[in-house]
């Protein structure tokens, strides 16, 4: 997993985007500010918004070259205070290139104090065919923290007929609460080896979304669980699961469609939200655009 206490050696190769981005939040009597903003390279965050109260901050991340090539390197660093609570998401979708012989890689490290609460809900994936990408990401939390996260890949592209043949996209990723591991998950997916079963049986697009927050009521788990699977059963035949194990929920899909796999993972979250964090799921007009 990534060392998220590592210093940067962001020029180590000068032909590449090399950035970072540095955030940090913190309650100000019942004001979730972001006090920390800083950045280097091309990734950037333009000012803090408040479409719900003063209570949750949202930040929109920004790569204004609107994609990643090989050599690229993000790494992100968000940082949340003892009671504050941040909302993290993109403009759109997230495009990683050919690889040009050289691997692509980003880092994120996301680090919850007590109390603090952090919902990381980047829009959409896509890797081109060729494309050689790592991605790492390890999630700290502190006591009474709440962690949210939603990640959807696309595999090539679909609606221009481009198959993921020759790339390989690998990850990592870790929560720990207190120092201790809670969720651990490492995988690659394989250019032409996708068919598999043990990949994505002949899908192209994957979907998962992890919560890890309050410990819930067992007849309270057992509801929550219930109401997402009805309401995914509503939605139509899916590919699809919920499970919940040592505190962590964790819900998947497999499809074809990136809007689809938009739709179930935010049919989840709307559920999951009042939960763990006591309110209401609002979908951020950026999604709508």
């Amino acid at each position: 997993m990534p060392d998220c206490t590592a210093p940067r050696d962001l020029a180590a190769s000068p032909s590449a985007w090399q950035a970072s981005l540095t955030l940090g939040f913190a309650d100000d009597a019942g004001t979730t500010r972001l006090f920390d903003n800083l950045h280097y390279g091309p990734l950037r965050v333009q000012k803090a918004l408040y479409p719900e109260d003063r209570k949750v901050c949202h930040a929109i991340v920004v790569h204004p070259p609107g994609g990643v090539v090989g050599g690229d390197r993000l790494q992100i660093d968000i940082g949340v205070g003892a009671g504050a609570h941040a909302f993290i998401t993109t403009p759109g979708a997230a495009k990683w290139y050919k690889a040009n012989g050289k691997v692509s890689r980003q880092t994120v490290c996301l680090h919850l104090n007590q109390g603090a609460a952090l919902e990381w809900l980047p829009q959409e994936t896509i890797f081109f065919d060729t494309a050689d990408v790592v991605l790492e990401q390890a999630v700290e939390l502190a006591a009474g923290a709440t962690y949210i996260g939603c990640e959807i890949l696309c595999m090539g592209r679909r609606g221009s007929g481009e198959v993921f043949n020759t790339g390989r996209v690998t990850q990592r990723s870790s929560i720990r609460r207190d120092g201790r591991l809670i969720w651990w998950e490492q995988g690659a997916m394989l250019g032409g080896r996708l068919d598999s079963p043990l990949a994505l049986d002949g899908k192209t697009v994957c979907a998962t979304l992890i919560a890890a927050g309050k410990p819930l009521p067992p007849a309270v788990l057992a509801e929550l669980l219930a109401g997402i699977r009805a309401d995914i059963a509503a939605d139509g035949e899916h590919v699809f699961g919920v499970t919940h194990t040592k505190g962590v929920l964790v819900a998947r899909h497999l499809g074809d469609d990136s809007e689809t796999a938009r739709r179930l993972m935010l049919t989840v979250w709307r559920r999951v939200r009042p939960h763990l964090l006591d309110r209401e799921a609002v979908t951020p007009r950026i999604w709508q655009t």
